[in-house]
């Protein structure tokens, strides 16, 4: 790797941090800029996960304080958020790349589309449902799945994780990004532990990776946690359609 490639590493390590932390899909920051600096596509992938994690951390720790109340609920979740992590990230190690591009597109648009309806349909479960402040059994199976797929590659899982958890929880959309950021923190470190016991993983890019997002993860929460719910959601969704066109591209 040259001292260019690692610098276009390292930005893009802070870009997809500071992405994260406000909304998700930072991989498709880095992922393709590891593409194209010649890492091979599953080392690339497990790399960036693992790199991607202390990003994480940090933007955990900057919506701190939107986490306070969500401790009995953030465990239960927290279950469906390893356990998916797990199955997706021995799906990774398993199945082709040929699926990649369908799956995170049909997944981005159904979330993007969550997203804009998510006050609405809240109203609508509202009047129809028993109060169930940990979300209920949709909500975990939900989390669950997008863990699977978080584990298997992780693109946009935030966007994802952000539709489910606006819809079944009566919550402000910041408290909802916040709990977003723990359960994709806990998503990447469940797969990142599983593919240092058993993938190849590219060190230096781990490395590069790391403090870049590390970096991004920490503004961005200081500027993520200042946006009105309007504003974040309209942000949510420009991020998820430039996504789309990416991956269709």
């Amino acid at each position: 790797m040259t001292p260019f490639d690692a610098a276009a590493v390292f930005a893009a390590g802070m870009g997809a941090g500071a992405i994260n932390a406000v909304v998700g899909s930072g991989s498709l920051i880095t992922f393709p800029t590891l593409l194209a600096v010649g890492i091979p596509p599953i080392v690339a992938n497990v790399s960036n996960n693992i790199g991607l994690v202390p990003g994480g951390v940090t933007g955990v720790l900057g919506y701190r304080a939107e986490l306070t109340g969500q401790r009995s609920r953030l465990f239960r979740l927290a279950a469906a958020a390893v356990l998916g992590s797990l199955t997706g990230g021995l799906l990774l190690l398993t199945l082709p790349e040929a699926a990649f591009p369908v799956i995170v597109t049909v997944l981005i648009a159904v979330a993007c589309v969550l997203v804009l309806l998510q006050p609405r349909l809240s109203r609508w479960l509202t009047g129809r449902r028993m109060p169930h402040p940990h979300g209920g059994p949709w909500l975990w199976l939900g989390v669950l799945l997008t863990s699977v797929y978080g584990g298997y590659f992780g693109a946009a899982q935030g966007i994802v994780l952000i539709g489910l958890l606006g819809v079944f929880l009566d919550e402000h959309l910041q408290r909802i990004n916040a709990a977003k950021n723990l359960l994709s923190l806990l998503v990447n470190a469940t797969a990142a532990a599983l593919f240092i016991l058993v993938a190849d993983v590219n060190w230096l890019v781990v490395v590069l990776v790391a403090v870049g997002s590390a970096l991004g993860g920490f503004f961005g929460a200081r500027v993520g946690r200042r946006l009105p719910p309007a504003l974040l959601r309209g942000f949510i969704v420009c991020v998820g359609v430039v996504a789309i066109v990416k991956l269709l591209s």
